[in-house]
């Protein structure tokens, strides 16, 4: 089992920047428990909220974004991969000391020896633990074959179809991983009725802005008791309670 692995600031905070306080900690303890257990995390999310002691809708919402769903649980490539490489040194550590202490080999039985507390650890270069979150990697391969994020052709459909809102003039790490979280939950939701490419999710994304343009709140026709209008943009639709509102059409019901 393994008990440690590296961790590389640098490469975890490029590949988190998008995440919520809540999310990033739902993150690191999901990476610990996958380390921990060597095995994919159970699809019982409660179960797996309980133990990490953390909001299930949190758990929900990071698995989705950093790992990939497959029959056996939600799988992190990355993990699979350094976990796979622990196991194989693992392997080799037992040949090789089976065959000094006498179990594997011809020469005679030697005395194994005895470990004390002066002992030198294990370095870097026995067992490579090393974890880089998916930091701009391409999307994994998943069953349901879920197609790239399209970053640049959803930003232009919401310009299309949402001329009168906010314009998008930056594209930060935040806002890649609130559209990435979204495509890949409408993308899953596609794939489960047929197979998808990527002009079916686009054009889904289409039809949403769409909608949103039907609402007279989300678009700035309503004006609050203050006088003034709220008027949504692109980051503030891609947040995971508004999504999801939004979807279920609470923001219409003035129209």
């Amino acid at each position: 089992m393994m008990h440690y692995y590296q961790f590389h600031i640098g490469d975890y905070r490029a590949a988190t920047a998008h995440l919520s306080n809540d999310e990033d900690l739902a993150y690191r303890r999901l990476l610990d428990m996958y380390y921990d257990t060597e095995e994919p995390i159970p699809t019982d999310t409660d179960w797996v909220a309980r133990r990490l002691r953390l909001d299930s809708h949190v758990i929900v919402s990071v698995l989705r974004d950093m790992f990939v769903l497959s029959e056996l649980g939600w799988h992190h490539a990355r993990c699979d991969k350094e976990i796979s490489v622990y196991k194989g040194f693992s392997v080799a550590g037992k040949r090789g000391a089976a065959k000094r202490w006498g179990k594997g080999g011809d020469s005679p039985p030697m005395t194994p020896p005895i470990a004390t507390n002066n002992q030198e650890p294990i370095t870097n270069n026995q067992v490579n633990t090393y974890i880089c979150p998916p930091a701009g990697e391409p999307e994994q391969s998943a069953p349901l074959q879920i197609p790239a994020c399209q970053h640049q052709e959803v930003i232009s459909l919401y310009h299309q179809h949402l001329p009168t809102l906010r314009r998008v003039e930056v594209w930060n790490a935040t806002r890649q991983g609130y559209l990435r979280q979204r495509w890949r939950e409408v993308a899953e939701e596609l794939a489960q009725e047929k197979p998808i490419e990527t002009a079916n999710v686009l054009s889904w994304w289409g039809e949403f802005f769409q909608h949103i343009g039907k609402s007279k709140f989300l678009t700035g026709k309503v004006n609050s008791k203050d006088g003034r209008a709220f008027t949504a943009d692109l980051e503030w639709i891609l947040k995971p309670s508004n999504f999801a509102k939004i979807v279920e059409g609470k923001y219409h019901g003035n129209n």
